[in-house]
């Protein structure tokens, strides 16, 4: 059984369509405290931050153990940004901000860094970011203000929903799909295969 330390019905839905074992519980982790100039780093280091905090409780002197209350195997952490023109996007804040982003999206290609941290139970952790270029339709601004009214924008990062109505404003994808969905399937089926009683 895998354990998604993650809020995002995105990520959830990729497991349950890939029909693998999970449950789902939110880290709380504080997103914001998380620094890092480098995107690719920084979703990673989001990532580890989630996973673990779930993972592993703390113990005298600094150690950590090993947290089996969850009745999981394994915990996974992701976590999503966009950059575009060198500038990173993580959720919109308002409608507005949605707005402006994808008037300056419209016609480009981006680039969405999903960062993995699966934390077994004998305590290895592996991380992993996966990059997958996205190039975005050059819709008019109409069509930008009835997607971003629809409020789907304002819960996504990059401010755009693959899955949802946002794939029609999507021209073309390089690489790994679910990775632009919040998770690599690819990459964690990779890991599981490793991990006998989770796969």
């Amino acid at each position: 059984m895998l354990l998604l330390a993650s809020a995002s019905p995105a990520r959830r839905r990729l497991l349950e369509q890939a029909a693998i074992p999970h449950r789902v519980l939110v880290s709380g982790v504080d997103e914001e405290a998380i620094h890092d100039p480098e995107p690719r780093r920084l979703v990673q280091l989001l990532a580890q931050a989630k996973a673990e905090a779930l993972a592993f409780s703390p113990a005298a002197e600094g150690q950590r153990h090993w947290s089996g209350d969850h009745g999981c195997a394994a915990v996974l952490g992701c976590d999503s940004l966009l950059v575009f023109e060198g500038q990173v996007f993580g959720k919109p804040g308002t409608a507005a901000e949605a707005e402006a982003r994808w008037r300056r999206m419209a016609g480009g290609w981006g680039e969405l860094h999903t960062g993995h941290c699966l934390v077994a139970a004998a305590g290895l952790v592996q991380l992993e970011t996966v990059t997958t270029r996205v190039q975005f339709a050059a819709v008019d601004g109409a069509t930008i203000a009835a997607y971003v009214a629809t409020g789907e924008p304002l819960s996504c990062a990059g401010g755009f929903a693959l899955e949802g109505r946002g794939g029609q404003l999507v021209e073309r994808i390089e690489g790994c799909f679910s990775n632009v969905i919040g998770l690599s399937l690819p990459l964690l089926r990779r890991w599981l295969a490793a991990l006998p009683a989770v796969a």
